[in-house]
């Protein structure tokens, strides 16, 4: 199945012409998918964090006896940092 012709635009980079912090989130998926693991990471470095938030959001929903809200919240700061610090280095050091 060629997952690649269903990926959403990035509306960001279509309208403005700049990539926004999640551009490559979803080719990156498919390359973790795929096997291609450092790929994945060289593309969108936040993959596995993005991956490991999704999960606790996850566990979230289905494990309603614990609390989760810490882990997510230390996730998705963590996730933003990575986000912000790999698009300024991608785009102001190239």
């Amino acid at each position: 199945m060629n997952l690649e012709k269903y990926m959403l635009p990035c509306l960001n980079k279509k309208f403005f012409g700049v990539e926004c912090f999640g551009c490559g989130a979803q080719r990156a998926f498919l390359l973790v998918i795929k096997g291609n693991f450092s790929e994945a990471f060289h593309l969108f470095p936040a993959i596995y964090t993005v991956m490991l938030f999704f999960g606790f959001v996850a566990l979230n929903f289905i494990d309603k006896k614990r609390n989760y809200g810490t882990a997510l919240i230390s996730l998705a700061v963590l996730n933003a940092v990575i986000m912000v610090v790999s698009y300024f280095i991608r785009h102001f050091t190239t």
